[in-house]
């Protein structure tokens, strides 16, 4: 069976305010070490059989030195890359995207990058955080365009604190301008564990209201699919043929190896997560050649459920068909009431193959997952 391979660099120039990802600041980690477990993990996964996307995620994998990033490239290359690859993603950000590491990607088959911008307000920037500035933002692009990576994707956010709706909007027509052909925008979402959420518990951060966030995202909506960007799911949107293959197996509940400290994997039915600390994840590999820490079997309830809530973030909707195929049970016997007064709300459409939300449906989608939960 084909899967996807998600690949973690859990190393950063510096800790954005707002992240829970498993991280620590590269400064005197062992990361070459780090890069060696990592090479023997893929090995592992890799004889399980093919991964048909790869992704390459943080932390921030750009973070590494160029001389890092290419060993790093050079093991995904020897263990996952085939001439079927669907898609295979990098990370980037700005200020630690530069002509080499770009010269290194398209040297080993990068087809996809994805940037982290989060805003173009430098207010904004300071505020959440980041390292770089709007200008650094546009060079860092601009340069990934120029080097023959048409496949770009900006990651922004929105219901930042302090974010008006007209820095809002002045981030979304800086990224329609600069024409990458994907863009994903996610909500703030404040977790235990960051600077953000300290500050929160403390009431030193003010944070639009809920109003406020939903009238962001209708502008957001509204101006991206303007500029040919249509939404094809909740949190992202693409100029036809540029939609995210390897995120879209995570929306249809598909497989993947989860690989590196602190990753999460799905491998024949059963859902995994590895080590988060270094030190750990470098140990357990070396003893076992994997770092596998927790280990859950999805239950066939757990599916159903995952089938829905996952598959309905999709514009399109969750397959019929494709429902029975993987659960053994029409969605029908599963599911009628909830769909029918989700329908009668206004929050569901359904044909003869699909249930999908409606435009209000994906405004409150998670009112709409809830409703799925199996008691």
């Amino acid at each position: 069976m084909a899967r996807g391979a998600y690949i973690h660099i859990p190393f950063c120039d510096h800790i954005c305010f707002y992240c829970d990802f498993n991280k620590v600041f590269i400064k005197n980690q062992p990361v070459d070490e780090y890069l060696l477990a990592l090479d023997r993990e893929m090995a592992y996964y890799a004889s399980m059989g093919p991964a048909k996307t790869i992704y390459i995620g943080g932390g921030t994998p750009t973070a590494l030195s160029d001389a890092q990033f290419e060993r790093m490239l050079d093991s995904v290359s020897r263990h996952f890359m085939h001439p079927e690859i669907e898609e295979f993603t990098v990370e980037a950000n700005p200020e630690s995207l530069n002509h080499a590491k770009l010269r290194l990607m398209k040297k080993y088959g990068v087809t996809r990058l994805s940037i982290g911008i989060q805003s173009f307000d430098d207010r904004l920037l300071r505020t959440i955080g980041r390292a770089h500035g709007s200008e650094d933002a546009k060079e860092a692009v601009g340069q990934a365009l120029n080097s023959g990576f048409h496949n770009v994707t900006l990651d922004l956010m929105f219901a930042l604190p302090g974010q008006t709706e007209t820095s809002l909007q002045e981030s979304l027509e800086a990224a329609v301008a600069l024409g990458t052909p994907h863009v994903s925008i996610y909500s703030l979402q404040i977790e235990p564990k960051t600077i953000f959420f300290n500050r929160m518990r403390s009431g030193k951060l003010r944070l639009p209201g809920e109003d406020i966030e939903a009238d962001m995202y209708g502008r957001i909506i509204f101006e991206l699919e303007k500029h040919g960007l249509h939404q094809y799911e909740i949190s992202n949107f693409a100029k036809p043929g540029f939609e995210g293959v390897h995120n879209s197996l995570y929306w249809h509940n598909e497989e993947y190896y989860g690989i590196g400290a602190g990753a999460h994997g799905y491998i024949d039915g059963r859902r995994y997560a590895n080590a988060g600390p270094i030190k750990r994840y470098i140990a357990s590999v070396a003893e076992r050649g994997y770092s596998e820490a927790l280990s859950h079997e999805v239950t066939s309830r757990e599916k159903m459920e995952e089938e829905m809530f996952l598959g309905l973030r999709l514009l399109k909707g969750v397959n019929k068909k494709q429902f029975r195929e993987k659960t053994g049970r029409p969605i029908e016997s599963i599911y009628s009431e909830p769909i029918e007064r989700l329908k009668a709300q206004g929050l569901l459409k359904e044909n003869g193959e699909r249930v999908a939300l409606t435009r209000r449906g994906v405004f409150l989608g998670n009112n709409v997952f809830e409703a799925f939960l199996l008691s």
